[in-house]
């Protein structure tokens, strides 16, 4: 299976889909943290593995990765990322204290973590039930595993694990805005990796030919 584009109806079927991922999310984070948010979708893009380091800011940046397994009908796995930046920008958002950081002399704080685990269990969470409900394929997300690290070491494992078989991932960018001040959203990028044997059961149920 090699990499190529999917056609502007194609991936506005998946834009559909992350925008109602979006919707069932943000009504979520709002009764998380007694607060209005909005979030969007502004693009979902089919991208060669190589092309998949630089979105994050190339192999050596120090990111923070959400990964989960796709459990259910349809196998794979889901990366949910973000920059330091923004990861400690989404902290401090759900704990409501501007002095909590991701690490606290030079250990890693058990309340940041279990904060952005929280929210990855809420965003693939609910990209995850939109999908299933769209496709009517039973994919449930594990619990979350949280690594700070570069991007080349929190995502090689998953790539070499289905580049075998197709060499392209689907990248859903999101942004959750606080309602009232839109200009300071927080961005994060999901990466969804369908195991080889569940990645044509996804797109032919979507009403997508199906890869040879």
């Amino acid at each position: 299976m090699n990499y190529e584009q999917l056609s502007l109806i194609q991936l506005d079927a998946l834009k559909e889909i992350g925008n109602i991922g979006a919707g069932n999310a943000a009504t979520s984070m709002s009764k998380l943290i007694h607060k209005k948010v909005d979030m969007e979708v502004p693009s979902i893009d089919i991208v060669a593995f190589d092309e998949v380091m630089e979105m994050v800011g190339g192999a050596d940046k120090l990111i923070v990765g959400i990964l989960f397994q796709i459990l259910g009908e349809a196998p794979g796995m889901v990366y949910l990322l973000f920059s330091i930046e923004e990861a400690e920008t989404l902290i401090k958002e759900m704990t409501n204290n501007d002095e909590i950081s991701l690490s606290i002399d030079g250990e890693q704080s058990e309340l940041a973590i279990s904060a952005l685990q929280e929210a990855g269990n809420i965003l693939t969470g609910s990209y995850l039930s939109a999908l299933s409900d769209f496709t009517n394929i039973n994919m449930q997300p594990s619990i979350p595993h949280l690594s700070v690290d570069m991007a080349g070491a929190i995502l090689t494992v998953g790539l070499l694990q289905v580049s075998e078989v197709y060499d392209f991932a689907i990248i859903i960018n999101t942004k959750m805005n606080d309602a009232g001040e839109k200009q300071k959203g927080i961005n994060g990028q999901l990466l969804l990796l369908p195991s080889p044997e569940s990645f044509n059961k996804i797109f032919q149920a979507l009403g997508i030919q199906g890869y040879e």
